[in-house]
């Protein structure tokens, strides 16, 4: 690493030090339903169509938000709705009025199957200002992943909707496009990349699949050469033009040390705010940090049994305290004070080092 991006580093440092010292609470997930309209297959959740988990009633996520205005020093807040496929409940509009309410920002991260016209309005009427879409290539590509043939139609119908919007009020309302990358569609990002272009995405985040629920039993990581490749690709994109002068905003996603690549690839050094600055609500009640933060080890109570804020300002301290991390590959590694082992969606539990070692991959 160059002095100058080590001199960086030094003050990042410094930075996440405080940051997790004061571990203010500003993003919250909220998995609204388990209930899913695809069958993707790297699905980290694995939703089905049914599912054995009700959907949260939304007065119990609005009595967890009630207890963080009344707790959380900041009051900065952003709420998250996810799933599962959040579109799938007739209630959003009527929650999204109350979340804007309570003075907090909300968005939706979506497959777009069910996103029409008259919904994307109702809304943003309803005071969300932020979406996220999914497409992982060109058609063929992108309903390879999602298992259905009309998955890739709908969510460009999405994608077109937000654009128009973005337009008209390019500082209240947000979106981005999210990619998951695998073998099969790793080939097509040149493609894909001028494609969203040509639709007027401003902002896309590239995000590997890590082996959890269904794409656990699926080949769909990526190898050393391919995951070099990738990284190339992002570098390359993120200083890329069109003929017609035209870019794209891309970042890589939050999954682990790049070495050589950190500020490369995305505009931040790795840092998991999982449990730092994020927290999660599951369809059970149950609280953990982002939702792909999953496994048992990492939940930290629930909300049917205590106060969300006595959870998030009491615990979470393995959350926070990664010094547990040191171990197996992980003990010796010159890089851990700036991996401190990858993010915690890569772990099963404290004992297992992190499924796969993002620098090792590129560096080594």
């Amino acid at each position: 690493m160059n002095p100058l991006i080590s001199f960086k580093h030094l003050i990042f440092s410094i930075y996440r030090k405080n940051v997790v010292k004061k571990h203010e609470l500003n993003y919250l997930f909220w998995e609204c339903t388990l209930r899913c309209n695809l069958n993707c297959l790297h699905c980290g959740s694995d939703c089905l169509k049914t599912s054995d988990t009700p959907d949260m009633k939304a007065q119990d996520f609005l009595n967890v938000l009630d207890d963080i205005k009344s707790k959380n020093k900041s009051n900065k807040l952003t709420v998250c709705i996810t799933g599962g496929e959040p579109l799938l409940r007739d209630d959003l509009e009527s929650i999204g009025q109350q979340i804007k309410k309570r003075g907090f920002n909300w968005g939706i991260v979506t497959n777009a199957m069910l996103l029409t016209p008259e919904r994307f309005e109702s809304l943003v009427k309803s005071g969300m200002t932020s979406m996220s879409f999914s497409l992982d290539g060109p058609e063929k590509e992108h309903s390879y992943l999602r298992v259905n043939p009309l998955s890739y139609k709908k969510v460009c119908e999405g994608i077109k909707l937000a654009v128009e919007h973005q337009k008209k009020n390019p500082y209240s309302f947000a979106f981005d496009v999210i990619t998951c990358i695998h073998k099969k569609n790793l080939g097509t990002l040149n493609t894909l990349r001028d494609d969203l272009i040509e639709r007027g995405v401003r902002q896309w985040r590239i995000f590997s699949i890590f082996p959890e629920g269904r794409a656990e039993k699926n080949d769909l990581s990526l190898t050393k050469d391919e995951y070099i490749k990738l990284m190339e690709f992002i570098k390359e994109t993120r200083s890329y033009k069109d003929s017609y002068g035209r870019s794209i905003h891309l970042n890589y996603s939050c999954e682990g040390w790049l070495g050589k690549y950190e500020l490369k690839a995305r505009d931040f050094f790795f840092f998991c705010r999982g449990g730092i600055n994020v927290g999660s609500v599951m369809c059970d009640g149950s609280i953990s940090a982002c939702l792909s933060v999953r496994s048992k080890n990492f939940i930290q109570g629930n909300i049917y049994r205590e106060s969300f804020m006595d959870i998030w300002n009491n615990r979470f301290e393995i959350l926070r305290n990664r010094s547990w991390t040191k171990k197996g590959k992980c003990k010796n590694c010159r890089q851990w004070n700036k991996c401190l082992g990858n993010g915690l969606h890569l772990h099963h539990d404290m004992e297992s080092g992190p499924a796969h070692c993002n620098y090792e991959l590129l560096n080594k």
